[in-house]
Formats: C-alpha cells, structure tokens, sequence
C-alpha cells in the first residue's frame, strides 16, 4: 500500500519566494510539475517523507545552513567552476561551445554539489545514518566523501552489473569508509539499487536518511535535489556575462537519466524562453532495438520509486530492463520536472546511442584534452543532431569526468576503435 501526499502545509508558501522568481516550472504545494510528481509511499516511510517535506525549505534558507553550505561548495568542493571556451570543439562543430566543467568538482563530478547540502540536512535532523543509490558510482563517491567528512556512517546500493563496470569507484567509496552492498535482482542495475535503497530506508525509519541522488522519488527529493544543483546554472550565467556581455546563452545541453545535472544547468534558465534546453537520453544500442533508455520515446505516465513521471513500461504496468552503456544513463525513469519539461514542450529532448556516445567522447578527448563520462558523452553527441550558427552561444554541462570509463574506453580501443 502506498501513502499519497495532498495535503498543503503553511510552509509551502515559502516555495516560490526562496526559487529567486523562478516559478513558472515550480512544482506546486503537492509536489507536481504539471501532471508529473507527487508521492507516493509505502505507510512506513510517511513520516520521514513529512519531515521533509516541512523542514526542507526552512532549513535551507536559514543563514547558519546557508553559510556552511557556501563554504564547503568554495573551500571543498571548489566552486566555482570554470565555464571554459572549447575553441577547436566551437570550430568543429561551427559554433560558440562552453563547457561548464563540473568535471573539476572534487569527486570528479556534480554530484557532490547535492551530498553537501543533504548531510547539512541531514545533520539538522539528527539523522545518524545515511544511505543511498548509485549507477555510475560517482553519487556513491559524493555520498561516502560527505560521510567521512562528517563521521557518519554510509551504506551504499549498487547494482552488482555497476559493481563490475564501475570498479574504481567501488574501491573510492570503500576507501572513504562506506558500505557497498550489491543489488543482486532484476537487471542489477541503478533502478535495482534504488528498490534496495528504499527497502532499507522502510526498516530504518527513525535515524536513518536516505540521500537520494537525482531528481527523482517522492516529494520533496525532486525539488530539493534540484535547488542544490541549481548552483551550475547560477554560476554559469555569472560567468556568461563576464566571458559574452549577456546572461543567456541559445542552447544548453546536458545528458539526462534522472537528470540531476540537467536539472541544475537548466533551473536559472527555465523562465528564459529565448533559451532552448536540450536533454539528452541514452538510446543504448538504438531507441527501437529493445535495449535502450530513451524514457521520453519509450515510456508513458506512471510511477516509479516514489514519483508519478514518464517511465518505460509494458502494457500491464511492469517496468522495462533500460540499457546503456553508462551506468548513470541506465535508468527506465526520468525526474518530474523533466518529465513536465518534456511534456509542455520546453524541453528539447534528444538521444545519441552508445556508439554515438562513445565517438563524441573520444572527439571531446583529441579535440580539448579532456575525458569525459560516458553520461557526459551523450550530451555531446546531441551537437551534430542540433542546426547550429556560427553566433550560436551553446553550454555544455560537462557533469563529470572519464576516469572511472577507462576500462570501457580501453575496450574499445583495444577493438580497433578508429580514432
């Protein structure tokens, strides 16, 4: 049996206020971007959700919270990061591309940019207990790296096919302390560690948070999630001005699973029609082929961990096994707000294959000197699917680095990849 928040708390009004007048794409007092998102759980995890769902918003906006949180994103994280002009990429592809590099962040992705603001959450909630999911391992990497930090225990859910494909991370979050457990059912990827996760959570209801690392699950993960990312595209604005004279780019780009990066790159964006926000998903061996993840094209309306959003589904309601060569794309979901993004139209939502992924990642490599995440790749596969002009001012969230795909790339130069 699952619980269905509806009811409006006084707090919620607050909601618009702290978004800095971004309220059009808002979710409403019940966790809705349009028709997608909501909660929905099991009895168990009703007043953890509650808790939340009335404390998120104070807590965040008190300056105590404030004041730590900006600190460690500048001393530990190492914010900002650069928004860097990839001059012979621009030349490539007949446009003016930034990369916004998240890559840089400590831990190698934008990840942490969220695990800092829930264990200050967390902290404030006297939660002793953390727990999460991971895909590609890097949210697992933020979660063990904020845990340590904070001398919290941390257990972490993996897939046990991840376990495999992403090694280097597993060895990273073991040595920060945490423990990973393997999801061994269903597919053994990201959407089995997330059932795993949330398994958890239900038996330890009382001291235990559940760090969440996408926007996805129930209300108020969504919104929260989304609120911490939202430091990427504040930043990049910033720096839009200073490198452009104009706060808006035409375009940004950014690869979507959940969709916790491309919900950070597009948030200061969302009211700004003049910019197109392009979302790319992983089409794995082809959008048709049966092993993919292009939710948008595949799925339709249902729910899935906690949230209503567009989810690859058979007839009678059982979610489809995704595909995709990177492990944080292999999701059979996508967020709400993506979900409303994609639905109203203010979305662009695109998908590039795992070979379309790949060749733009080893383009990305010869062309800038950097290696991106295979998640990354995708997003810089969309280029040369977009009508692009030479005035063109395009963002890419660069959302992570490609060291912990070493092992897949060196596979496929090892087969006689043409680079």
């Amino acid at each position: 049996m699952s619980y269905h928040i509806t009811r409006k708390t006084e707090d919620q009004s607050s909601a618009v206020d702290y978004r800095a007048g971004i309220n059009k794409y808002a979710p409403d007092e019940n966790g809705y971007y349009g028709r997608f998102g909501g909660a929905y759980i099991p009895e168990m995890l009703h007043r953890n959700v509650e808790e939340l769902r009335t404390k998120y918003l104070e807590i965040m906006a008190d300056a105590s919270f404030q004041k730590e949180y900006q600190q460690l994103l500048h001393d530990y994280v190492g914010r900002p990061t650069p928004l860097y002009f990839a001059q012979r990429l621009s030349k490539e592809h007949g446009a003016q591309i930034f990369l916004k590099r998240e890559d840089l962040c400590h831990t190698g992705a934008h990840k942490v940019n969220n695990t800092i603001g829930q264990i200050l959450l967390a902290e404030r909630l006297g939660k002793k207990r953390i727990i999460a999911e991971t895909g590609a391992g890097q949210h697992g990497v933020a979660t063990a790296t904020v845990c340590a930090l904070k001398g919290v225990e941390c257990i972490v859910y993996m897939g046990e096919k991840d376990i495999e494909r992403q090694a280097p991370n597993v060895a990273r979050m073991k040595m920060l302390g945490a423990k990973v457990i393997p999801a061994t059912s269903g597919s053994k990827t990201l959407k089995d560690a997330t059932n795993e996760a949330i398994r958890d959570w239900i038996n330890n209801p009382n001291d235990t948070h559940y760090i969440i690392g996408s926007v996805v699950g129930p209300h108020p993960y969504p919104d929260m999630v989304a609120r911490f990312q939202s430091v990427i595209s504040k930043e990049i604005r910033q720096q839009l001005k200073e490198k452009t004279g104009s706060e808006l780019p035409n375009k940004v780009l950014a690869c979507v699973g959940g969709g916790s990066n491309a919900a950070g790159a597009f948030y200061h964006f969302l009211d700004e029609s003049s910019v197109e926000l392009v979302a790319v998903e992983a089409a794995g061996e082809g959008v048709n082929s049966g092993k993919s993840a292009a939710t948008t094209q595949l799925g339709r309306a249902g729910v899935l961990h906690g949230s209503k959003s567009i989810v690859m589904q058979t007839e009678d309601g059982q979610v489809i096994e995704p595909h995709s060569i990177s492990a944080g794309l292999d999701y059979p979901g996508i967020g709400p707000l993506h979900a409303h993004l994609y639905d109203s139209g203010r979305g662009k939502f695109l998908s590039a294959t795992d070979e379309e992924a790949l060749a733009a990642s080893f383009e990305v490599a010869k062309l800038e000197g950097i290696i991106p995440a295979l998640e990354t790749g995708h997003a810089f596969a969309a280029l040369r699917q977009l009508e692009l002009k030479k005035e063109d001012v395009v963002v890419v969230c660069l959302s992570g680095r490609g060291d912990k795909d070493l092992a897949t790339y060196m596979k496929v130069m090892e087969n006689n990849y043409e680079l």
